[in-house]
């Protein structure tokens, strides 16, 4: 068998970053129809380039499969709309946006954020694969394009007359197979000074915190600035600020533009590609120990669980979210050791989580069944959970979080 290659550069892929062994795809709820049915488990293992540093799996499933009709829906966490408001607020105060400007987002999902630019009167268009999705944006008033972003739907969109004055893609640039297709998308519609920000999980805190749980099938991609600031050096555009946000367990929100446009660099990007460099991001030592952190957070939360089971006390989850299927899917975790798990969503609820066939259920039927235990699985909302489900501590029960080390509070 070849090697698989790189594709951001073409070199062979060689190194594992973290062998996750099978997984199915992380977003496929399994529905009462197909309960009794199987599922299709792919390898989840990801690999760093030696030529060029991007993190990344191999691609086993089209976006087409993975992404035309979605169960993720940006819209229900309180946390992640209250961050949509505020790089809205920023926005248009620092580019000075108003009803003459155009955003597009690409990715858009329900609406969630180009509703803030609607309510504030600035024209937007959202571009979002999933039609199911879509509608729930076009029901919040959010004029949205059904299409998979790349070159050629920019050029489409352009010609149409929505060239941009800023863009805004939000935990996508690890989602797409071809990411210098899609990254010259956004060279088409940008107008000469317009303004793309890119937002992702930060590669180097997911080394940091060991959060292997952001490795599923839909990213296929894991990104540091230093690689993305490559990247987009090859579609002509150039990265002139970076900001550090707490989201996500860590992420990056990257500027950028096109080559020839007035936008001043800032001192941040010198800042953050040497904190990289510190981390030996590009060296192969910056990844030997990863994989042996990973087995280990795994062998603490199979203790942990084993242990509630033998002492009788029940443990149910919260967030039936894509993470923490790969967090379940890798321990070997099933409804044995977790009886549900609740989730806001309901898209989610009356369906089971895919491989490890969890139950999901609302938070009020979660708060019913009375657990001792609540393992809140989105680990980085788990201040926002332990609000929402007081309920739980009130009636002498417990959290816990498994990543980046087994916690209970």
């Amino acid at each position: 068998m070849t090697a698989p290659t790189c594709r951001a550069c073409g070199a062979a892929l060689t190194r594992t970053f973290c062998d996750l062994g099978l997984s199915p795809l992380a977003n496929s709820y399994v529905t009462p129809e197909r309960r009794h049915r199987g599922e299709v488990f792919h390898p989840l293992h990801a690999y760093v380039c030696d030529a060029c540093w991007l993190v990344q799996l191999e691609a086993f499933e089209s976006p087409e499969a993975i992404f035309s009709d979605y169960a993720y829906f940006s819209g229900f966490s309180a946390g992640w709309l209250r961050h949509a408001e505020r790089y809205v607020d920023a926005m248009m105060a620092r580019f000075g946006l108003g009803p003459d400007s155009k955003v597009v987002e690409v990715a858009s999902n329900d609406g969630y954020l180009l509703q803030y630019f609607v309510a504030r009167g600035v024209p937007v268009l959202g571009v979002e694969p999933a039609a199911n999705v879509a509608r729930a944006a076009v029901e919040r008033g959010v004029p949205t394009d059904v299409a998979f972003f790349g070159r050629d739907t920019a050029r489409r969109l352009a010609a149409e007359g929505h060239k941009a004055d800023l863009t805004a893609a939000n935990n996508v640039l690890a989602h797409v197979p071809d990411i210098l297709d899609f990254v010259a998308g956004f060279a088409e519609i940008l107008k000469p000074e317009g303004v793309a920000t890119f937002e992702f999980p930060h590669l180097l805190r997911m080394i940091e915190s060991r959060q292997f749980d952001t490795i599923y099938h839909e990213h296929f991609s894991y990104l540091s600035l230093g690689v993305v600031i490559g990247i987009l050096r090859r579609q002509g555009l150039r990265v002139f600020d970076v900001e550090e946000w707490p989201t996500h367990g860590g992420s990056l929100r990257v500027f950028a533009c096109h080559d020839g446009a007035s936008h001043a660099p800032t001192p941040n990007l010198e800042r953050v590609v040497l904190s990289e460099w510190a981390a030996n991001l590009f060296d192969p030592s910056g990844y030997e120990d990863f994989g042996r952190a990973v087995a280990d957070i795994k062998c603490a939360a199979l203790r942990f669980l084993i242990e509630e089971r033998a002492a009788g006390r029940t443990v149910c989850a919260y967030g039936a979210a894509a993470k923490g299927n790969t967090f379940l899917n890798y321990c070997g975790i099933d409804p044995e050791l977790i009886q549900a798990v609740a989730d806001r969503s309901p898209h989610k609820q009356g369906t089971w989580l895919p491989g490890s066939r969890i139950p999901v259920v609302s938070p009020d039927d979660l708060l019913a069944m009375r657990p001792d235990t609540v393992l809140i699985l989105p680990w980085n909302l788990k201040d926002e959970i332990a609000g929402e489900m007081a309920a739980i501590r009130d009636g002498g029960g417990r959290f816990a979080v498994a990543i980046p080390a087994l916690t209970v509070f």
